[in-house]
């Protein structure tokens, strides 16, 4: 499979991102306004990080076909080999996953950057602040909403 295709996010992005008004996304009191430029630094580290989290994506799958078309002649494996090759596609199967889930929560950032709702809690729909939205970009919750949440596990 390959995943070079420009997402939808990614189109939005290109097409939207350079138009949006900087000064329009929301920060909490006493922070200074976004700048196009702080904008723009944000707009290319997601971008980046999406380029490399579909190119871990690929390695993971390539690696997940090897393992697979390499269990099948497993002739005169003991159990540990065996059991070895199960534990390396299971690695392989939740990095690939893992990646998705990151690269999932990316191309929505970088939708939200070029939409509404970027720096916006989901939550309590209070400014995220822009420390925080710099710091992790993929944030969706206020810290004190993340924290109720994470207490409710």
């Amino acid at each position: 499979m390959t995943r070079n295709k420009t997402t939808a996010a990614t189109r939005t992005h290109q097409a939207t991102g350079a138009r949006m008004d900087p000064a329009s996304l929301p920060v909490r009191q006493g922070e200074d306004p976004w700048t196009a430029e702080e904008v723009r630094e944000l707009q290319t580290e997601l971008t980046s990080e999406a380029a490399e989290l579909r190119t871990e994506i690929q390695v993971s799958e390539d690696a997940v076909t090897g393992l697979m078309r390499d269990s099948g002649d497993g002739a005169g494996d003991d159990q540990v080999d065996a059991g070895t090759k199960n534990i390396s596609r299971e690695h392989e199967l939740s990095l690939a996953a893992n990646a998705r889930d990151m690269l999932a929560q990316t191309e929505r950032a970088l939708l939200r950057i070029a939409s509404t709702g970027f720096g916006l809690c989901e939550s309590c729909s209070k400014p995220i602040g822009k420390a925080r939205v710099q710091a992790f970009p993929r944030a969706t919750l206020c810290v004190d909403c993340k924290q109720k949440q994470e207490r409710r596990y």
